[in-house]
Order: C-alpha cells, then structure tokens, then sequence
C-alpha cells in the first residue's frame, strides 16, 4: 500500500521537532558563552594587575619611593590604563596592586 502526500511542505509535528531541538541546544550554548567571558575578563583583569605592579617597582626604582595612586604611574607615562574590567584596583601602602570590588570573585 503506497500513500502519497500531495502537500511537499513540513508538518506541524516535525516543525515542533526541530525547534526543541534548537532550543535545548540554545539552553546547553549560552550559559557556556556566559561562562567564558567571565573566564576572559577575570583574566584579563589579572594581566592588568600584574603589568601595573610592575611598573609600580619600575616607578619605585625610577624616582626612589612609592606612587601615591596608580593615577600617579598614568600621569608620569608609566601605563596607559589603569582600569580593569569588573573591579576597581588600588594601591595599598606596601606598594601592592590590590582589587577593591570585584563582581567576579
């Protein structure tokens, strides 16, 4: 027994399908993507860290003391940037590169 259908086009059942399909994908996708930029930016945030800790030691050599602020290494030419995705970097008193409010920590 040989049926044919005359309408070429998807059914409502198969559409359904198809689109589960996608959405579980979607569901398995983003959080992943989520997951990697905070990856990303935390490590981008530590590279800031230790590329102005040491211009920190550079500064030190170069003038004899200690910055006050880390403004200070952007205003002699140390450093171009002194932001840092998601925290906001101070200098302590010893010298040292700290994060003061990181969201991803």
């Amino acid at each position: 027994m040989n049926i044919l259908r005359k309408n070429e086009g998807f059914t409502l059942i198969e559409m359904m399908i198809v689109l589960s399909i996608i959405s579980i994908l979607l569901l398995i996708v983003i959080p992943n993507m989520t997951k990697s930029h905070e990856v990303a930016s935390h490590k981008s945030c530590q590279t800031t860290v230790n590329l102005l800790q040491s211009q920190v030691a550079a500064y030190q050599a170069d003038t004899g003391h200690l910055p006050e602020t880390l403004e200070d290494l952007k205003e002699e030419g140390y450093v171009e940037s002194v932001t840092c995705p998601g925290a906001t970097l101070a200098l302590n008193s010893d010298g040292e590169v700290v994060q003061a409010g990181s969201a991803s920590h």
